[in-house]
């Protein structure tokens, strides 16, 4: 069990995580719990950081801003110890949760878990702080941002659990943000696919690197809230979304448990950010010459396309990168242009990636031209594209992004009924 930040944020709702976690146990489960610092706690703790050396050294870093979960598996320990439960805490040196790659990014290599599973097979609820690790020479680590959604899948793996539920601020993932169609539909079943595309074109539901693991190493992830009424049932018995393997998922269709439709949702990003290169030279190794040296500083180029020039020799390239890392992709280009060959460097951050996402693409024709047609037929014009088995995104202006959701999100026979809204 996993529960984020706005799930601990103070003491009575630790005492309600408390309750939920209680339950499980109660019901005869062996219980272990992935916790994240309370709401706003590690910027706070960041913060301190910068104002005490604004060149930190990562190492340092870490060993701050580790405190903020260090709290939280504390706190709950001690909750539900007053409930009468058996509980402790295991901090990511205890475990440990082996890690590696850089300090205040480090990804878990292994986790030795024989003594935590000793102690859950006992009886005893493990507490776990998120997003912490220990690198080969003792440092503390952390796995950033959203990071801890990564250690309980993780944690979910090493003790071979039947599931991970992650409890967060929403009770499933639905077909688009209900914020801007109202009609969206809560997804009872989802592949690891669909949910790794959804996550990485803008879905906030869950980190993409989460995602990647529980594909890897089949952890079935169940998406549930942690904020129901204390007189509702529990959360557990009102599942939110069940994340399973394609084979799974394929068992389900076979039963008539779920349907296959040739959309499953709908993701917006309005972090993307256009460039364009004019008046690039058409000869080989040219386009390799711009993204080379954009690939070799960690910024990464999503959609791409290249268009034959008016002059013989020459073409135009159009790329995006993340609109945090656009001042920096810029400077770099900007200081290759006479190597490069380009005319003109044309810059655009009011912009928004669109994208349409399912397993039945690879056995439905015609989806994006669906997409397109959709959005033509108001006036929604279409900047650039990408494409993958299951995916298909398209940029537009950043003004037509709730538009453009809504319109696909009925095009694709997404709207939940009337009854069922």
């Amino acid at each position: 069990m996993k529960f984020g930040g706005t799930s601990v944020a103070g003491t009575e709702r630790i005492r309600r995580v408390a309750n939920i976690v209680r339950a499980q146990a109660a019901a005869g489960n062996e219980v272990a719990v992935v916790v994240s610092a309370m709401a706003g706690e590690t910027d706070r703790l960041v913060n301190f950081c910068r104002e005490a050396n604004p060149l930190y050294d990562p190492a340092e870093y870490d060993v701050v801003v580790a405190s903020g979960e260090q709290v939280t598996s504390g706190l709950l320990a001690l909750t539900l110890q007053s409930m009468g439960r058996k509980a402790r805490s295991w901090l990511g040196w205890q475990v440990p949760v082996r890690t590696f790659a850089s300090h205040a990014n480090a990804r878990v290599g292994a986790i030795e878990a024989e003594p935590m599973i000793e102690a859950m097979q006992g009886g005893e609820i493990a507490i776990i702080p998120g997003f912490q690790g220990v690198s080969d020479n003792g440092r503390i680590t952390t796995m950033g941002r959203g990071g801890s959604d990564t250690s309980a899948v993780a944690v979910a793996a090493a003790i071979e659990a039947d599931r991970c539920d992650i409890y967060t601020d929403v009770d499933g993932v639905y077909t688009t943000d209900p914020r801007i169609v109202a009609r969206a539909r809560k997804i009872k079943h989802i592949a690891f696919e669909e949910m790794l595309e959804l996550a990485s074109v803008g879905a906030k539901v869950l980190q993409t690197r989460s995602v990647s693991m529980a594909m890897k190493y089949n952890v079935r992830v169940q998406v549930l809230s942690s904020f129901v009424d204390e007189n509702s049932p529990s959360a557990d018995s009102l599942p939110g979304t069940m994340i399973v393997s394609e084979t799974e998922m394929g068992k389900l269709l076979e039963e008539g448990k779920v349907e296959r439709q040739s959309v499953t949702g709908i993701a917006h990003d309005k972090n993307e950010a256009r460039v364009v290169l004019t008046r690039v030279p058409d000869k080989p190794g040219a386009v390799a010459d711009i993204f080379t040296p954009l690939g070799e500083a960690g910024i990464n180029v999503d959609m791409i396309i290249q268009n034959v020039g008016r002059d013989k020799g020459e073409t135009d390239v159009t790329f995006t990168v993340p609109q945090a890392e656009l001042a920096r992709a810029q400077a770099m280009l900007e200081d290759r242009q006479e190597a490069l060959g380009f005319n003109r460097l044309i810059t655009d951050s009011k912009v928004a990636k669109i994208s349409v996402v399912g397993m039945g693409m690879k056995s439905h024709a015609g989806v994006a031209a669906t997409m397109f047609k959709a959005l033509a037929d108001r006036g929604i014009n279409v900047q650039a594209i990408s494409t993958s088995e299951i995916k298909v995104s398209v940029l537009i202006d950043e003004d037509e992004t709730e538009l453009a959701v809504r319109v696909l999100h009925t095009a694709y026979g997404l709207d939940a009924e009337d009854d069922a809204a």
